[in-house]
């Protein structure tokens, strides 16, 4: 390992080292464990920087290009900071012919973000999603690890008034 290999892996925590090289013992190669240590390190700044990226690819001995794909390809790992809770709006076929684009709006104007913003108390940020395997409940979200169905403008304003998203506005 070179000056330049410690360089870039000291922009990772040796709790996150110790995690995902954990990853890599269980996989015939390391290159295996891309998805797994992008996850880890997401799951502990909720989100992977560049720096962090780099630090990741010298550890499973990859280029960072190879792994930004990999990364980028995935709509769950986060390449830009985001909210405490990230919000996964459906706007597959049946959520849209469930009335979801009214929904969407609603929750944009009750937010004051749109589809890859965050909303300036930095609780929330809202992302579009093709589908999140609920169509029998359409439409439907995801508020951080819940799933959220049969939205309408009501249930919205349920969720999101003021008072609880922290927007006095």
């Amino acid at each position: 390992m070179s000056l330049a290999d410690v360089n870039v892996i000291s922009a990772l925590s040796d709790a996150e080292i110790a995690d995902i090289e954990a990853e890599v013992s269980h996989l015939p190669n390391r290159q295996a464990a891309a998805i797994d240590a992008l996850k880890i390190v997401q799951g502990y700044r909720g989100w992977v920087s560049d720096e962090s990226l780099c630090g990741i690819a010298s550890i499973l001995e990859m280029s960072t290009e190879e792994l930004d794909g990999i990364a980028t390809f995935y709509n769950l790992i986060y390449r830009k900071p985001v909210g405490e809770k990230v919000i996964l709006f459906c706007d597959s076929v049946s959520c849209w012919i469930s009335g979801c684009d009214s929904v969407k709006q609603t929750l944009s104007d009750t937010l004051g973000v749109d589809y890859g913003e965050t909303t300036k108390d930095n609780r929330y940020t809202l992302l579009p999603v093709p589908c999140l395997g609920a169509c029998d409940r359409a439409p439907v979200m995801m508020v951080g690890d819940d799933l959220v169905t049969h939205l309408d403008d009501n249930k919205i304003n349920e969720l999101f008034s003021a008072g609880k998203t922290g927007d006095q506005s």
